[in-house]
């Protein structure tokens, strides 16, 4: 009898639509891995139910570029168009090798990288779980409860990248936004000199949006699971996918680096090094990126580059879905195959508010 290969995929994962995957049934299930493989198993659902996710793009309203809200297919999320889900590899963890032609260094590896079974490339993603309502938004009226995103440094090097990627046969066009503004600078590293610059170059990002605004592609998708208030139980209408354009995702960070200061924030760094990327990459398409995001560290830790509290996420989340989710806590018996909840261990906050539930 033939042996699976060590990084093959039983036929069930015990989780919707991920039969081909480099994680093992047990993997799915495990601390870090549950957090990307469910959101996973609940986009597929909502592809294979042809429910949209909510869609924050980027749009140009009397001038001004603003997230807005609107709705985008999951085929399109994943860029499979009609291919069925059960021709569809789900990589976790893994490089979106297209990419590496744009970096000298290994490139980092995002949450999630869909291809097809033979093997062809489809869409990077990086996946984050979130609770709705925050402690710190518990308080407040229904609808303004808000989620928080932890945001990693692989995540922003991935939206320079794909940003790139999109408008690369017009890489003269792109270094004629930043060239003025970017020669100028003597060092990246120098927190007093990037300080004060850092609002001009990211002045150069929003033309470079303005210019190429159709060019946004799906990055991230948020998946939400929702309780009533700060209780363990899930409210009746419990999930939705949150789904951030590369453009709209960035504004999380530009908008707050306009506002100056004196040393460099978080916001401020991520502005900055998402401007030397587009700028270097139009120069010579090929740039190295690990050292950018070593050396622009500015005296802050490099795994994390910022993180969005709750009442600011909801200023970027405009759609009434985030009031009342579009799945109801009873797909968990759809998303979740049977006799897989027990693999989950209830002493985690998530694990034990989906167990208990199906368990009811």
């Amino acid at each position: 009898m033939a042996r699976k290969k060590k990084d093959e995929s039983p036929i069930s994962s015990g989780l919707y639509g991920i039969k081909n995957s480099n994680r093992s049934t047990d993997m799915h299930w495990g601390k870090n891995c549950f957090n990307s493989s469910f959101p996973t198993a609940m986009a597929n659902y909502m592809l294979s139910k042809d429910i949209p996710a909510i869609y924050n793009r980027l749009v140009l309203e009397n001038g001004e570029l603003k997230v807005a809200a609107s709705e985008i297919s999951l085929r399109d999320v994943f860029a499979c168009g009609n291919k069925a889900l059960d021709s569809l590899d789900f990589r976790f963890e893994s490089r979106y090798e297209p990419y590496q032609e744009y970096s000298f260094d290994v490139i980092d590896a995002i949450d999630l990288v869909v291809k097809t079974t033979d093997g062809n490339f489809l869409s990077p993603l990086e996946i984050k779980l979130t609770v709705l309502p925050t402690s710190n938004t518990s308080h407040l009226p229904e609808k303004d409860w808000g989620c928080e995103l932890v945001v990693r440094s692989a995540t922003t090097s991935y939206c320079a990248l794909g940003m790139f990627d999109s408008v690369k046969d017009d890489a003269s066009g792109v270094r004629d936004i930043f060239e003025s503004a970017c020669s100028s600078i003597g060092s990246w590293t120098n927190d007093f000199e990037m300080s004060h610059k850092t609002p001009n170059l990211t002045e150069c990002v929003n033309q470079f949006q303005r210019k190429y605004l159709e060019q946004q592609k799906p990055l991230l998708i948020q998946a939400v699971w929702k309780t009533q208030g700060q209780s363990p139980i899930l409210a009746d209408n419990a999930f939705d996918i949150v789904v951030w354009s590369d453009y709209a995702f960035s504004r999380l960070f530009l908008d707050s680096a306009l506002n100056a200061s004196s040393t460099m924030s978080r916001p401020m760094r991520a502005s900055a090094k998402l401007a030397r990327c587009l700028w270097e990459l139009s120069k010579s398409g090929k740039i190295k990126l690990a050292e950018i995001y070593r050396q622009m560290a500015f005296d802050t830790q490099t795994d994390k580059e910022f993180a969005i509290q709750g009442a600011k996420w909801r200023s970027y989340v405009s759609s009434e879905r985030i009031t009342q989710p579009i799945l109801h806590k009873d797909v968990l018996n759809e998303i979740i195959e049977s006799g897989h909840i027990e693999r989950l261990r209830p002493e985690r906050r998530f694990d034990q508010t989906l167990y208990f539930t199906v368990k009811q």
